[in-house]
């Protein structure tokens, strides 16, 4: 969704430290990424790893930006720099920004689109370049990350257009700015080509006041998915990326994504603003299932237990992930949002849990502790396999399984003191490790598969055979 600050409203960047018991991690070995499915592993035994297998966990994508990241067409070129770091910590996909030229120009997030088919080539709107850098930018970044098995997703901004000129608009009677003459030539628009028009007077929802495009016109069918030079094909095959990201799918029916991937095909993601898992899981219907959602329902749920000390609502909370694995998302924060002030054990939850886990920019090279994600990160990858079971749960501590091979056992501790538990594991006389490093114990499953083990204060352990 659209900051606010496209709106001339400003953005507050609230900072905290987020403490957790640490002590030395296992080395991580080095893990292949995946080149199409990052959902492959998520709840099968598979093991092994290869480019079409990302470990038996599954892939993990990084969010490439935030919010006001640096001006003066720079951004590609950091991205570019940290992805061989980012291959080697495990990260499988990272998506980016809009990448088209958009009304505020150099200054512009993206998210105000102007010309689908300028990404940084066209002086219009102000500048050449966009404010994260010129096309030959992007194309070295992308195919930097292809080399390093990495895929590449693109948010796409689909319910709204800005920067185009003033009009006499016949279906408002009234003058509008519908009327886009794009300098790279392609995707012209008029008030036809928006919502009134002469087919279809509005649509599931307008963002900002801006023009709303409608879905509907079979010309703007064509130059979105139909079209073999059409924005959808054009951004796969010609720029090369592997799937999209979304932006304020409520602005739309479901439909228009499910064409989109008909036609054009990659992963796909939808950013379905509601905790509500029910609506998230209609949307995901919607799209005749070809598309997956950000899980919103975990993400507040995760709030309330980690930052309200109520750890039951892991067990209790309804999530997309427990509905529908295969279709979740799972994020602690992103540009838009960033409620959640205990960190460290959100990650865990998601990277130990089903779904596909998104870890944020900033989150990750400027505010937490990297090598615990890095951890968390070859944990989720490489451990985090099968269906899950919740063994435990109450106001302090959460103790989950997955139930595949090798599988794990995850205990979350939100009190000030050591806890420890009996649980029933997936092992028979099987010698377990705490592979996060966050404690030293190394005990013996039972006959029966039950085993003792133990939490730090404030910290998490995960369990796994040794």
């Amino acid at each position: 969704m659209m900051k606010n600050s496209i709106l001339n409203l400003c953005k507050v960047a609230i900072l905290a430290v987020f403490v957790s018991c640490s002590s030395e991690t296992e080395e991580i070995p080095e893990v292949r990424k995946a080149a199409t499915d990052p959902f492959n592993g998520t709840t099968s035994d598979k093991t092994g790893t290869s480019e079409r297998n990302p470990g038996p966990g599954g892939g993990v994508m990084m969010q490439a930006f935030y919010w006001d990241v640096p001006a003066g067409g720079t951004w590609y070129n950091t991205i570019k720099s940290k992805i061989a770091d980012w291959d080697a910590a495990g990260i499988s996909a990272i998506w980016l920004p809009p990448v088209s030229k958009a009304q505020n120009g150099p200054f512009s997030m993206g998210y105000d689109p102007a010309d689908y088919f300028d990404l940084g080539e066209y002086n219009q709107h102000g500048s050449v370049e966009t404010r994260f850098g010129s096309k030959a930018e992007l194309l070295s970044l992308i195919n930097t990350a292809h080399n390093n098995n990495i895929q590449v997703y693109a948010d796409i901004v689909l319910n709204h257009n800005s920067g185009g000129d003033l009009e006499a608009n016949p279906y408002t009677g009234t003058n509008t700015y519908t009327d886009f003459d794009p300098a790279s030539g392609k995707f012209y628009r008029s008030a036809s080509d928006f919502h009134p028009n002469a087919n279809v007077y509005n649509d599931e929802g307008i963002f900002g006041g801006f023009p709303d495009l409608s879905h509907s016109q079979p010309y703007v069918q064509d130059w979105l998915w139909n079209r073999s030079d059409g924005v959808g094909k054009y951004y796969k095959n010609t720029i090369g990326f592997d799937g999209w990201r979304f932006d304020y799918v409520k602005g739309f029916g479901g439909w228009v994504v499910r064409e989109w991937n008909y036609n054009v095909g990659g992963f796909s993601v939808g950013e379905y603003w509601d905790g509500n898992a029910q609506k998230l899981q209609d949307w995901v219907n919607s799209t005749n299932r070809t598309s997956s959602a950000f899980d919103f329902a975990c993400y507040y749920r995760m709030d309330e237990a980690f930052d309200g000390n109520n750890l039951n609502i892991l067990a209790s909370g309804d999530m997309l992930w427990k509905r529908d694995a295969a279709k979740a998302v799972t994020f602690v924060t992103n540009h838009d949002t960033d409620v959640i002030w205990d960190k460290m054990h959100a990650y865990a939850y998601i990277m130990t849990h089903e779904g596909y886990p998104t870890v944020f920019y900033s989150d990750y090279e400027e505010w937490l502790d990297k090598d615990k994600l890095n951890n968390l990160i070859w944990i989720h990858r490489n451990k985090a396999v099968g269906s899950t079971s919740i063994l435990y749960a109450d106001n302090d501590e959460y103790v989950a399984k997955r139930n595949g091979s090798p599988g794990l056992v995850v205990y979350l501790n939100d009190s000030n003191n050591w806890v420890e538990r009996w649980v029933e594991t997936n092992w028979s006389n099987t010698v377990i490790k705490d592979y996060t490093g966050n404690s030293n114990w190394e005990p013996t499953t039972q006959s029966g598969k039950w085993v003792k083990i133990q939490c730090p204060p404030n910290s998490y352990t995960i369990w796994s055979p040794k």
